[in-house]
């Protein structure tokens, strides 16, 4: 039975759709709950004492796993079926989240997170393919449109569960919550979910998938062991790089020589495709180092509570939910390159705001530009994603939908492997002087992060050297803000300069929206259509 029967057969899809939204708030959830737990994890005295480099790990494993899972999932489910796919991928997720919570070191966390990055991608690419076999064309777009919509809300749930747990509980139960909602999707999914396949099976890449990942991890470890060792002439530091790049070339000459590459190379052939791809990854990898420095920021520099950071980072989260929806309709009249694009240059010059944040500027301040950068977020991410699959011809739109989504991907791991190495390299430096005339236990405990000097700060009590480690994080936040603004204003320009000429006779809005969004989502795992 071909997708197009089953779509015809189907009934009540609203119940279908209410489940996979159910589900998909997983995923949102998770990639921003985290970082309310991370200023916990790191601190020897209530968590793991997990240092900066590892704390980038437990943060970047889940979207390296995301990432590089994406096209297996798919073809996985084209195969055995979606249903199949997305409830193993529920299995997983439930089972790596109290894998998580129960973690007795970092690289027990490291490693769930990765799991949970996994299940993750057996989700998204299954549940999209799942809307495509349930709803009719006319139906379709509006559908997806609320699939969507669930990034919104986990974004914004995120923070305010992480807050209520870690300050009520231990920082591992923000992983528990997980757990009801895995169960009730399950549940859910037996009662009113189809199993689709895909009459014509792509055929598996497992090397494709093998030197993706290696590639993306290799390259990712040398960036963290970077910030580490601070010393970039280290072995340690220049051979994974290396091998990461070569790796990942590898990659990309196997899949453009590959019939059915899962990572079509060849689709980057087109300018406005290339250009919006590569903006949004270099969005992500700006929004992937903020939220990680932004946490240490308001409960480690500043002591607030971890449900007083979730509310603080609330205005930014209802920002991007805002700047989605308006974006999409000022793009239909004004084009990508003055909508979405001058949305990334505004994203760029709230970072540059954060050059002014020390321990006691007002939280107002904070929360407005939280609002301002959300929604500019918003004003890009929907836009772009949409017209630079509008930028493909039709029978290619399945394939560049799962590379816009991998690349998105490949920009957080980064994100978090470069402007991290940056927030820690430049605090170390920092530091150093204040710790200088301390016994030699006591400088290598404190010198890590600004966790640790806080920490044998307060067995010394010295309050002086707890007001060096604060002075030292700022100055280190200031300068990993501005690298993540210089990368966002070049994805702003890149965008604006790639939308503001027509194609092929094409005005420059994103026009065939509608049609785009209905042709992604049987093949969003990866196919290439010929």
């Amino acid at each position: 039975m071909t997708v197009r029967d089953l779509s015809i057969s189907l009934t009540r899809p609203r119940r279908v759709l209410s489940v996979l939204v159910f589900a998909a708030v997983l995923i949102w959830i998770d990639t921003t709950i985290l970082g309310i737990a991370l200023e916990r994890i790191a601190d020897p005295r209530t968590g793991l004492g997990a240092t900066p480099g590892q704390l980038q790990w437990a943060v970047g494993s889940y979207a390296l796993l995301f990432a590089t899972a994406l096209f297996a999932a798919g073809a996985l489910g084209d195969r055995y079926g979606h249903r199949t796919i997305l409830v193993l991928g529920l299995l997983v997720f439930g089972a790596a989240s109290i894998w998580a919570a129960w973690a007795g070191g970092a690289t027990g966390l490291i490693l769930a997170r990765g799991l949970m990055g996994l299940g993750g991608a057996m989700m998204m690419p299954t549940s999209m393919a799942i809307i495509g076999a349930t709803f009719p064309p006319e139906r379709r777009a509006g559908a997806i449109a609320i699939w969507a919509a669930s990034s919104g809300v986990g974004v914004a749930l995120g923070p305010l569960l992480g807050g209520v747990l870690v300050d009520h509980f231990w920082w591992g139960s923000v992983f528990l919550v997980n757990l009801p909602v895995v169960a009730l999707a399950l549940i859910g999914i037996a009662l009113a979910v189809p199993n689709p396949k895909l009459a014509q099976r792509r055929r598996p890449d497992p090397i494709g998938l093998l030197l993706s990942t290696a590639g993306l991890a290799a390259l990712a470890y040398g960036l963290i062991e970077a910030g580490q060792d601070t010393d970039w002439t280290r072995w340690t530091v220049w051979g994974p790089v290396a091998a990461g790049l070569a790796l990942l070339t590898l990659f990309t000459v196997f899949e453009w020589r590959t019939p059915e590459p899962s990572f079509d190379p060849r689709l980057f052939r087109s300018f406005r495709f290339s250009a919006g791809n590569l903006a949004l990854a270099a969005l992500f990898f700006a929004i992937t180092g903020q939220m990680f420095y932004g946490n240490f920021y308001l409960q480690g520099a500043r002591g607030m509570s971890a449900l007083d950071t979730g509310f603080a980072f609330l205005p930014g989260a209802l920002g991007v939910a805002a700047g989605s929806v308006l974006g999409a309709r000022l793009a239909k009249r004004f084009g990508i390159a003055w909508v979405s694009g001058a949305g990334l240059l505004v994203v760029a010059a709230a970072f540059l705001a954060n050059l002014a944040f020390d321990v006691d500027t007002p939280l107002v301040w904070f929360c407005l530009v939280g609002l301002v950068s959300g929604t500019a977020m918003g004003l890009t991410i929907a836009p772009t994603s949409a017209a630079v699959i509008a930028a493909l011809p039709l029978d290619r739109m399945g394939a560049g939908s799962a590379v816009n989504n991998t690349l998105r991907q490949v920009g957080s791991v980064l994100g978090i492997a470069l402007l991290g190495t940056v927030l820690t390299t430049s605090y170390r430096d920092r530091i150093a002087p204040a710790l200088a005339a301390l016994p030699d236990a006591a400088r290598d405990a404190a010198a890590p992060s600004a966790e640790h000097t806080r920490a044998v700060a307060d067995a010394l009590h010295r309050p002086d050297l707890t007001q060096a480690a604060n002075d030292a994080f700022i100055a280190a936040m200031h300068v990993t803000a501005a690298s993540a603004a210089l990368v966002a204003f070049l994805g702003g320009v890149l965008l604006i300069v790639a939308f503001s000429r027509r194609a092929k006779g094409r005005p420059d809005a994103a026009g065939p929206r509608r049609e785009v969004v209905e042709a992604v989502p049987l093949g969003s795992g990866g196919r290439t259509g010929g």
